[in-house]
């Protein structure tokens, strides 16, 4: 499997995805973005440790981190490995004895415990393909690109490929603009057309 090495970009939230959170991963070697919506709870997990606070009690990956310590075992990486039916996967890579072990994991608390561990966070190349993006720069090239765009829009694309580029023109606004259910649903729309090839 092709993988994809990222950092964590930025957490943030829309009142359009009903208290929801969106975790945007970024591509280290690239400038692609994948945003991923997770809960509130994994939110402030995340952001606690990013920040560098210390809750009075562990939370859930503050004691699976020290569950893993105790056991003599390493997380080696986590990686997003699939995006199957709108639902992304992870899997925590952890090493024992010299032995690897993968374990099933919500991307949400994988993240969670890759920031806790110090371990680098990768996604699958077929999943980046799929779901990130490339976002507009603030430019002479972005008005040109908003301008192609409205004109692909007027022209009421025809062809399956200028149908995907449209939808993908209107995905990066709705990501630029925040509203990362409207986004998660021109991805869906996007997909459906790459789907029936």
């Amino acid at each position: 499997m092709q993988k994809v090495q990222c950092e964590i970009l930025g957490l943030s939230s829309s009142p359009s995805t009903g208290g929801a959170y969106a975790i945007l991963l970024k591509e280290i070697n690239g400038v692609r973005r994948l945003p991923i919506i997770i809960g509130a709870f994994e939110a402030q997990a995340i952001a606690l440790e990013i920040e560098g606070i210390k809750p009075p009690r562990p939370l859930t990956h503050d004691l699976i981190k020290q569950v893993i310590d105790n056991l003599g075992a390493t997380v080696v990486e986590i990686i997003v490995d699939e995006l199957r039916e709108n639902t992304f996967y992870a899997k925590i890579i952890l090493e024992v004895s010299a032995l690897t072990n993968e374990i099933d994991s919500r991307p949400s608390d994988a993240i969670a415990l890759a920031v806790r561990t110090q371990s680098p966070i990768y996604v699958a190349e077929s999943v980046m393909q799929i779901a990130a993006f490339v976002p507009s720069e603030e430019t002479e090239k972005e008005a040109a690109f908003k301008n192609e765009s409205e004109k692909v829009e007027e022209e009421k694309p025809k062809t399956k490929d200028a149908k995907i580029a449209a939808l993908q023109n209107k995905l990066r606004e709705a990501i630029d603009a925040e509203e990362y259910e409207r986004a998660a649903k021109l991805r869906d729309d996007i997909q459906k057309l790459m789907g029936n090839n």
